[in-house]
């Protein structure tokens, strides 16, 4: 199992809200406002904005908000905001005495949550998620008072489905990890023990692979293997159905789970349509041939 990949994210957090405070002199025009104020001990005080004249960023208007908050003291507290150029969100930190220490929202450009929990002496802790840049949860993680991955962790497929799932105790895998094919159905159930993965226990289930694999304009007309085959009813893969061949002749009859016939007869022709053999199947499995009946 991969380990969390978020430092990258983390370190650009930091190193994004720290910047080189300016001097008295350079928010001058702004001392006859009630923002980007400095008392009398040089420190500054309430309400800062930074614009993009201020931070000499290229890619922002002059007028432009890059970041803004609430100063104490010369330290900043409570919550920070900064935008992107595009003057999207791109993040809110929550500051205590001039440090990171709160509930930390990181945005996508496009505007989308990318990342949410509490951030705590440069860490995550307690109930944290990621997200897919479509908005859709990625991740959702629980991190103990240490930093470490503990308790239930679950990763998701881009349509929602649970992709991974278990538990962790202080960032290793604990006990049974259960993975999932796109469609929802088990992949494998790995054991770990302290971090460490037992091959002997763990079981990995091959996915079945839908012997249908498109339907033409919901007629039930389907490709089967280079087969075209026409069924009444529209075919859904699962339950009773008969199948026909481009030519009319019966190909399946029984039924079908996850589009595999699991008990019923596989009419067998040659090249020129002759049956030749009638294949019976029970749970799945061949079992011998039908008596053709003579017409």
């Amino acid at each position: 199992m991969k380990k969390s990949f978020f430092s990258l994210t983390l370190i650009t957090l930091l190193t994004g809200c720290s910047y080189v405070f300016a001097t008295a002199q350079s928010y001058k025009i702004h001392n006859n406002d009630t923002i980007n104020q400095i008392d009398g001990n040089n420190f500054k005080q309430g309400k800062w904005i930074y614009f993009g004249k201020d931070k000499n960023l290229p890619t922002y208007e002059p007028s432009q908000i890059v970041e803004e908050g609430e100063y104490i003291d010369n330290r900043k507290m409570g919550i920070w905001k900064k935008y992107y150029s595009n003057g999207k969100i791109q993040n809110e930190i929550t500051y205590k005495s001039g440090r990171p220490n709160g509930h930390a929202k990181i945005y996508y450009k496009n505007g989308n949550l990318k990342e949410e929990g509490l951030w705590k002496s440069n860490k995550w802790i307690g109930n944290y998620k990621y997200y897919y840049e479509n908005g859709t949860l990625y991740h959702e993680f629980s991190y103990s008072e240490r930093g470490k991955r503990s308790g239930a962790q679950k990763y998701y497929y881009e349509t929602g489905q649970v992709m991974i799932e278990g538990e962790w105790e202080e960032g290793k895998e604990a006990g049974v990890i259960k993975e999932y094919y796109e469609d929802g159905s088990i992949k494998a159930e790995k054991f770990f023990n302290n971090g460490a993965l037992d091959p002997e226990k763990t079981i990995v289930f091959e996915k079945e692979e839908p012997e249908v694999i498109a339907e033409v304009e919901g007629k039930g007309v389907v490709v089967e293997k280079g087969e075209v085959t026409r069924t009444i009813e529209p075919f859904n893969g699962t339950g009773y159905h008969k199948l026909y061949n481009k030519s009319r002749q019966i190909s399946k009859d029984g039924l079908f789970k996850n589009y595999k016939l699991k008990d019923g007869k596989w009419y067998r022709y040659n090249k020129d349509g002759i049956l030749l053999k009638i294949e019976v199947y029970k749970k799945g499995k061949y079992i011998g041939d039908a008596q053709i009946e003579e017409e």
